[in-house]
């Protein structure tokens, strides 16, 4: 398995993990931010996935 697709599960982890984390004290006002961040870094690290998997399906049955 090639390493970028491990990174690119990292990074739909790291997004789970923005949505989870609790802002509290003067972080508090930037916590919509962070939760708009982490759902971009869910749904863009799992497009690249699902496209990245088409890709391989696709050149796969060229050969």
């Amino acid at each position: 398995m090639d390493s970028p697709i491990w990174l690119f599960l990292f990074g739909i982890l790291s997004g789970f993990a923005l949505l989870r984390v609790p802002l509290t004290g003067f972080l508090e006002p930037v916590n919509p931010i962070v939760d708009v961040i982490g759902v971009l870094a869910v749904l863009l690290f799992s497009i690249v996935l699902i496209l990245k998997g088409v890709m391989h399906l696709i050149d796969s049955r060229r050969r």
